[in-house]
Formats: C-alpha cells, structure tokens, sequence
C-alpha cells in the first residue's frame, strides 16, 4: 500500500540537507542518548525465555540529523549488547528515502540477534515509498510484520510476535492479526503508533505493545516526566512505560527526531527489554 506524501513534506525536504549540515559532527556517542533498560514481569513465562533480552529500534529518521555513520555506531553497539530479538517499529526515514537506501540497508544488515529481527513500518515509511522500504528489510534479512504473526520456539515453548501497519495512513488490520495469533506463549505486538493500545489491550491477546512514533514530545517535563507536546496517535501513551488492561505499552523516545533537533531532558533511546518470569525453578536435591 503506497501513501501520497503530504505536501508539507515536499517543501521540508528541501531544507534536510542544509538543516543537517548545520548540526555539524553527527557521530555516534553513548553519552548523548538513553538506553533505556525495562524489567517485564510475566507471571506464565516459561524458564526457556527468562532473561530474554529484546532490543527495540524506532524513529531513526535516516538523513534527517541521524547521519549513516551515527546510525552505523547504533549498529555495533547493539550487537554488544548481544540481544536474543532486535525490534524496528517504523519511521527509518524523514522525507527522502533517495540516497539513503544503501546506509540504511547496510546497517539493518549488520544489526545481530540470536532469534530475528522484526519490523513494523510508520507513517513516513508509506510516504516515502512502503514497497520500497519493504524491499530493504527484506534484503535486510529482516522479518517485516506488518499485519503479520512470527513464532519464537525454544524447548517447545513459544514467544508470539505481532505486527500492525501504520494506523497513521489506514494500513492497520488487526482482525488479520488475530486470526494468525496462536491462543498459547507470550504475546508481544509491534506498532508504529501508541495509541493503538487502546485498541489492541481490549483484544485481551497481547501482553507487551512497543512503539515509537512521539520522539517522547521531544521535550520531557522534570519529575512529571511526561510531555506537554503530543501528536496524533501518542496523546494517551506519549512516553515510558503505560499498564492498558492487562497489556503493558511503551512508548520509546526513539533515535531521530522531525523536523528541529531540539531535545529536552529527552535524550535519544534504545530500549533493552529483559522478560522476567515469576515462576520459580525447582531444584532436585539428591542424597549423597
């Protein structure tokens, strides 16, 4: 599904360049972004996946202040961190795709997990061209679960993982998510947009959402720690970590930003899921 890209795009694009260039050195550093570590407490985890370690990517904006090479220091440093799944929910690119193919193929090639790696697309995804941003993940070998199932198995035990198109621009079916579902292993569901839970959570079959699309308002207010600057689809869940039902939402600052660099107390961030289960493992003692 190709979406027509708003005008305003048309006219931004023409400043990116000059804008970037104005930022001057756009390489990686750790120090000038979050990672941001997030205990999930799941009650029916099985053993196999305690310490399950999931990496989440989101609104890179490839060329709009993130640099190739920035996103290339992204790259290794997440393969250090030695995820088990490395997640990518959408907006790799601002308003030019063109020129950026290859950095942003390059790089989703290099990223390493153990189980996959898995990817919803955004709403600047489908203005810049959905099929071909498809075709990258594809090449990528990444797994694109936009209205879509993937089942993680270990021992027998499975982690469900999910994906929604873009509600932005009408591209969401989650009656065809449903249908794919298995009824039984943890449910994880990737989305571009936040607010989304509010649709997903009453649904009753998903236990984790992760999304991006907010920059976190890309302003922060100190000890509220929430943002007065909400777009469409991340007014309720603009940032951090939400209880929805019985679903839990987080809503990840991400990489990039639109439009102005500006950040306040609202540093860049990859987030680093660990899966804990409650469940206790029992340990046979034998006579000696």
């Amino acid at each position: 599904m190709e979406s027509e890209k708003p005008t305003g795009m048309k006219i931004r694009q023409g400043f990116q360049t000059f804008l970037t260039q104005t930022r001057g050195n756009t390489t990686f550093k750790p120090e000038l972004f979050d990672l941001i570590g997030v205990d999930v407490k799941v009650n029916d985890l099985p053993q196999v996946f305690n310490n399950y370690k999931i990496i989440n990517l989101t609104d890179i904006h490839l060329g709009q202040w993130i640099s190739p090479q920035y996103l290339e220091g992204v790259v290794d440093y997440v393969n250090r961190l030695n995820p088990d799944m490395i997640t990518l929910t959408g907006d790799y690119v601002s308003y030019i795709l063109d020129g950026y193919e290859d950095p942003l193929l390059n790089s989703f090639k290099k990223l390493k997990a153990k189980d996959g790696k898995f990817a919803v697309l955004g709403n600047h995804d489908h203005w810049n061209g959905a099929d071909k941003i498809r075709k990258i993940l594809k090449e990528a070998d990444v797994i694109e679960l936009s209205n879509d199932v993937y089942s993680v198995e270990k021992d027998g035990e499975f982690i469900n993982v999910s994906g929604v198109d873009s509600c932005s621009v009408g591209a969401d079916d989650l009656d065809k998510v449903l249908e794919k579902l298995p009824e039984n292993g943890y449910s994880i569901l990737l989305v571009h947009e936040p607010d989304f839970a509010k649709i997903s959570s009453k649904t009753n079959r998903f236990d984790l959402q992760i999304s991006g699309h907010s920059h976190g308002g890309q302003l922060i207010i100190p000890g509220v720690k929430t943002t007065p600057f909400r777009c469409s689809y991340s007014v309720k869940y603009p940032v951090g970590a939400y209880k929805v039902g019985n679903m839990i939402q987080y809503t990840s600052k991400g990489l990039g930003t639109n439009s102005f660099w500006l950040r306040i107390n609202c540093k860049p961030e990859i987030t680093l899921f660990y899966l804990k289960t409650t469940k206790r493992k029992n340990i046979e003692i034998t006579e000696g």
